[in-house]
């Protein structure tokens, strides 16, 4: 197997937008747009969807989800939002951790797991 097996989208020096192997896409979303932590987390989400869409996905084959929380008492409202969010039936496999992320003004950061259509 070489790295040709292996797809990057948007490739940077630090980090690629997607990666997919053996049809199976992993991304790290954190929100571009917001200020409040509900509307970082549907802008959040938004991304998310249009980088499933790049890849060959969608939000009903996210097989993983991890979830990064500065502050976990945003816990509910992340789940209200999200379960709103997914389609009925097709909740992934998760975590939700409380983690510093990389500037103060972010208030959730998710790393997903995806199937694609291949």
């Amino acid at each position: 197997m070489s790295n040709a097996d292996i797809h990057r989208h948007n490739p940077t020096p630090l980090w690629s937008d997607a990666v997919v192997f053996n049809r199976i896409a992993c991304f790290v979303e954190v929100p571009e747009s917001g200020t409040s932590f509900v509307e970082q987390t549907r802008a959040l989400l938004a991304q998310a969807e249009r980088t499933l869409a790049a890849v060959g996905s969608d939000k009903g084959r996210i097989m993983m989800a991890t979830i990064y929380l500065p502050d976990l008492s945003n816990r509910a409202e992340f789940n209200e939002v999200w379960g709103e969010w997914l389609p009925e039936g097709a909740a992934p496999a998760r975590a939700c951790v409380r983690a510093e992320l990389a500037s103060p003004d972010l208030l959730v950061e998710i790393a997903f797991t995806a199937a694609t259509r291949g």
